[in-house]
């Protein structure tokens, strides 16, 4: 009996075919969430905050939070930062939070730069058994609140110019065990990675065209694709159109309000069989890049 409160709590996850880390739409917003190499290549003080709210109308669905801020040292061969994400779904939650450290040399005269880099901190998955149904009300987690929290770290490696990105990398390295939960709570932290990629192509003095993609890989579960395409229209206003593998569908537009400060949105609706229960996922992004009064980008920021 005490197994069926576990699968209750994982059966949402189930649906999102046993991947574990929580969905992003604007993904190439957001970098450092699943790469530490990416801290400090903005040139900036760079701070950012998404949330999302997925599968609306649907019972337990999941809500998500992020924050990260980090900045380059050293004329840009050193970067640091701090990530964190506050997760729900169903029963579930998972809060996390990670110092970032990243190290790069310039490649060519184009400023092309390779970064490694590594993240280290805390993970905290709880569960919250008292709104659960249950036949059995002896059950000894019923009505019970658990929680584990585990260090871990993470590494990654990305290469980047004004114009392209490259990553690879894994955000969590180590797999929770916990004996207690007859290894179910495994599954939550199982070890991700990811494969990031885009360009920015000039159409003409108006337009540009950036498509990206995120590759997600988990052991035993299928490989996750996320593509998006985006058009920069006066260096300020961007509107795209994303497809996640056999899931979803959408747009988005950010407007840089001005060179240091940008807000964002997305929606996407489900193509699978999720559509008919319920309507779609919202995801708002608000950015602010902080820069000495003096110095200005010497190039648009495109990632």
């Amino acid at each position: 009996m005490r197994k069926i409160i576990f699968i209750t709590a994982l059966f949402i996850s189930a649906f999102a075919q046993s991947q574990q880390d929580e969905q992003m739409s604007l993904y190439m917003q957001n970098q450092l969430y699943y790469n530490p190499a990416y801290a400090g290549s903005r040139n900036a003080l760079s701070t950012i905050a998404i949330a999302r709210f997925q599968w609306v109308q649907f019972d337990g669905a999941p809500t998500t939070q992020w924050f990260s801020v980090h900045a380059p040292f050293l004329q840009q061969t050193l970067g640091a930062g701090i990530h964190a994400v506050n997760d729900r779904i169903g029963n579930r939650s998972r809060t996390a939070i990670f110092g970032d450290l990243s190290a790069s040399i310039q490649l060519n005269k184009q400023n092309t730069r390779l970064a490694a880099g590594l993240s280290g901190g805390i993970d905290v998955i709880g569960y919250d058994f008292s709104s659960v149904k249950v036949n059995d009300q002896n059950d000894p987690y019923y009505g019970s609140l658990y929680s584990v929290t585990k260090p871990n770290m993470g590494a990654g490696l990305y290469c980047y110019s004004d114009r392209f990105f490259v990553g690879l990398s894994s955000p969590r390295l180590f797999e929770m065990e916990d004996v207690l939960l007859d290894s179910l709570i495994d599954k939550l932290n199982t070890r991700h990675f990811f494969f990031s990629s885009g360009y920015v192509f000039d159409l003409n003095s108006v337009f540009k065209l950036k498509p990206s993609a995120l590759l997600k890989y988990t052991p035993k579960a299928p490989l996750t694709v996320d593509f998006n395409l985006s058009m920069l229209m006066y260096d300020q206003i961007w509107v795209g159109l994303l497809y996640r593998y056999n899931e979803a569908m959408g747009a988005n537009v950010i407007y840089n309000i001005k060179q240091t400060l940008s807000i964002g949105y997305t929606y996407d609706f489900p193509i699978n069989g999720l559509r008919t229960y319920q309507y779609g996922s919202h995801e708002v992004f608000l950015r602010y890049d902080f820069m000495p009064k003096k110095t200005n980008y010497t190039s648009p920021r495109y990632f």
